[in-house]
């Protein structure tokens, strides 16, 4: 499926209960700890009770690798989720997705449910992530309601939830290096220049990313999944970048400073016409992008690439900011005569109406 038409890889988070069957799901960017912790949680409080074991597999997210013995054991992260709720772990043996059954069959149900409402839906587009993660629970809530009654059977031997959730992010710290980015889990993110050697604390959710600078928040970007991944805003780095027009050849996240298709056709043709000069009239272009409006400036490029002939930096500019119409000047001919004007403001008071 695709979200605006892009393509969405994702996970889902599931949770089933063994005897009843009711079920949670939510929508997981990657296989990550905080994914898994933000999932169970949600559905604990979702559930509103707590039971006596949860059933997984060996995941990395959940496990470490014992030295020597090659068994696994909980890494603390998890065990520390565990304890705040009471919870017993049992997990499955290495490749042997049979010994947990119920949850493997009934998260292959929903998938495939899921997979057939997206054919009578008539498409497999959403038009925001939020709409997809609303089509998901739909269709969980769905499956629950022909379980409720073994749920209220379930329910009574549930223990009660703790006083408050577990934090949903993890903590880090971090030095802004000289690209205007910051190393986060491995993966990196470009923060505003002005904090370029400064210190700023990382908070890292499952699917976003907060800095806070001085205990104030200056950014919140999504978190990125995979290897080799970064996420780096081109309005982070371009007032760095246009003092030195000639570092966008060797920039290491070059590839990130495209922020749509026709900037990067834009790139190339100005590579073609212009050659190493190209660097720099692109960097100013990205530059009007980030000072005026970006929409307004793909739009330029549209038609500058419509027309197939050279362009650069100054024609792109004048479509932006097209240069204001002059006023007329105005020339009084003649002294004003200020008795007209008091002859309007005996007429206006003559016809005012006074209330006591």
């Amino acid at each position: 499926m695709t979200v605006a038409g892009q393509p969405y890889p994702h996970l889902l988070f599931h949770l089933i209960l063994s005897h009843s069957g009711w079920r949670y799901a939510e929508v997981a960017g990657g296989e990550t700890f905080l994914a898994l912790k933000q999932g169970l949680q949600n559905a604990l409080w979702t559930l509103g009770g707590v039971p006596e074991v949860v059933r997984s597999d060996n995941a990395a997210a959940l496990t470490h690798e014992i030295r020597r013995s090659r068994a696994r054991a909980l890494n603390d992260n998890y065990a520390a989720l565990l304890d705040h709720y009471g919870l017993r772990s049992t997990r499955i043996n290495r490749g042997q997705s049979h010994e947990n059954g119920v949850a493997e069959h009934a998260h292959y149900r929903l998938k495939e449910a899921i997979d057939q409402a997206l054919i009578l839906r008539g498409s497999r587009d959403f038009h925001t992530a939020d709409d997809y993660a609303g089509f998901v629970r739909e269709m969980v809530e769905k499956r629950n309601r022909l379980v409720r009654g073994k749920l209220e059977q379930e329910m009574a031997c549930l223990r009660p939830l703790p006083p408050a959730p577990m934090p949903e992010y993890a903590n880090y710290q971090s030095k802004v290096r000289r690209w205007s980015t910051i190393q986060v889990a491995g993966r990196s993110y470009s923060v505003p220049s002005r904090l370029i050697g400064q210190e700023v604390q990382v908070r890292l959710y499952a699917d976003w990313v907060e800095v806070y600078y001085k205990g104030h928040l200056v950014e919140r970007m999504a978190r990125v999944h995979g290897d080799g991944e970064v996420n780096v805003n081109y309005r982070h780095v371009i007032h760095s970048l246009v003092r030195k027009p000639g570092a966008f050849a060797r920039y290491r996240y070059r590839e990130q400073l495209f922020p749509t298709l026709r900037f990067r056709l834009a790139y190339d043709a100005l590579r073609e016409w212009r050659g190493e000069r190209a660097d720099v009239e692109y960097v100013r272009i990205l530059h009007l992008a980030a000072t005026t409006m970006e929409a307004n400036v793909d739009s330029a490029l549209s038609l500058l690439l419509e027309s197939g002939r050279s362009f650069n930096y100054a024609e792109v500019r004048e479509l932006v900011e097209p240069k204001p119409i002059e006023a007329p000047a105005l020339v009084l001919s003649g002294k004003p005569d200020l008795k007209v004007y008091d002859g309007l403001l005996t007429v206006s008071l003559a016809g005012t109406e006074v209330c006591g």
